[in-house]
């Protein structure tokens, strides 16, 4: 929003922080990630240019979308990652030493996956786009 970029990208390598996360998370496999990114939204940022509305959407809505950029950027360069929305945000915040005002959005443990995935079955195109 506004290109005010704001988010702030929490990188995350060594295994204490990472296993931590995963307690936080619940799910254990973020421990075993050599990268994990933590995406949070920079509600202070947002806020001063776009008041209440800023804070409460435009942050997360920029902070989302970084994220699903570097997830494509990592499958581009072969990576794999997996989108992890939940956790504990006041465990991971403080975890990755942010900042009052930033708030976690989204977790994102990249690294060389093990076997090709398979292929997740999505809702027919009926279902999503709808014309006005």
């Amino acid at each position: 929003a506004g290109n005010l970029q704001a988010y702030t990208v929490h990188v995350v390598r060594t295994l204490e922080a990472k296993e931590a996360i995963a307690i936080a998370s619940d799910q254990e496999f973020i421990a075993t990630a050599p990268v994990v990114l933590v995406f949070c939204a920079d509600i202070e940022r947002s806020e001063r240019k776009y008041g209440e509305r800023g804070a409460e959407i435009y942050a997360v809505q920029d902070a989302t979308i970084a994220c699903a950029y570097a997830q494509l950027a990592a499958a581009n360069e072969g990576l794999g990652s997996v989108w992890v929305g939940g956790f504990e945000p006041l465990e991971v915040a403080r975890i990755v030493n942010a900042v009052a005002y930033e708030i976690p959005v989204a977790v994102l443990p990249i690294g060389h996956t093990k076997e090709k995935p398979d292929a997740t079955s999505r809702r027919p195109i009926e279902d999503i786009v709808r014309e006005v």
